[in-house]
């Protein structure tokens, strides 16, 4: 028999708890190929924890103790964190954003400016996410040439699709552009094998049409659109 592929999702969909008062926030969804500092960047927006002192501990569903992401260097994908699971967020917490988001709606918005114990005044501060000038500037330029390289991509065009931590696949562009509920720019796939995720339909809207598990959306950066000519599969020769 031929080798076995083992192909896995892009992205792992866990809860968020923290230390303080167990406060949970619901589930959130992460690439696999973020780094566990970056990973611990996007949890300072959500929790309020410090990202360099923060440690984060994942639970399986019957809350045991799994592993804990203890490698800043290291991607998410490469511990075994599973979509179900729970990220527990340890820290000391400078802010506590459950009792913060109750008291902000009994301030107006020009009130609540003036607080300099705020949500709002840590990032401002801190200089974190949209506060921080620098980062904006990366993010609009990362954002206009992810548009730029997605609007290159026309229909019908033949592509080499490679994810980190998934094999190399081969298909063909079916759509550019935005997906609702999602940021960013996205390419839609129809791949030569079934290893896709659906056939061209994301929450009830659709976006391009294929034979079901043909489909995925790819970030513009994993794509390189070239004469690679459709392979021959029989899916008789093995068994």
């Amino acid at each position: 028999m031929g080798d076995v592929k083992v192909i896995t999702s892009d992205f792992v969909h866990v809860q968020i708890s923290t230390s303080v008062n167990h406060a949970t926030f619901g589930e959130k969804r992460f690439p696999k190929d973020i780094t566990i500092s970056e990973l611990k960047a996007k949890l300072e927006l959500m929790t309020g924890g410090n990202c360099h002192t923060m440690k984060i501990q994942v639970f399986n569903d019957d809350n045991k103790l799994v592993t804990t992401l203890d490698d800043n260097n290291r991607l998410l994908g490469s511990y075994p964190v599973d979509d179900g699971m729970r990220l527990h967020v340890i820290d000391k917490f400078e802010y506590n954003l459950l009792e913060e988001s109750v008291e902000k709606f009994e301030l107006n918005e020009e009130e609540y400016a003036k607080r300099n114990d705020s949500v709002k005044s840590y990032l401002m501060k801190n200089k974190i996410g949209k506060y921080n000038e620098e980062y904006m500037k990366t993010k609009e330029q990362q954002e206009a040439e992810s548009k730029a390289l997605a609007e290159s991509m026309s229909v019908g065009a033949r592509c080499k699709v490679t994810c980190t931590n998934a094999p190399t696949r081969l298909g063909t562009v079916m759509y550019s552009g935005t997906i609702d509920g999602l940021s960013g720019y996205w390419v839609g796939v129809k791949y030569d094998e079934p290893v896709g995720k659906h056939d061209g339909c994301v929450k009830g809207k659709r976006y391009f049409t294929c034979p079901d598990k043909y489909g995925a959306f790819v970030k513009p950066s994993c794509i390189q659109v070239g004469d690679f000519p459709e392979e021959d599969y029989d899916l008789n020769e093995e068994i």
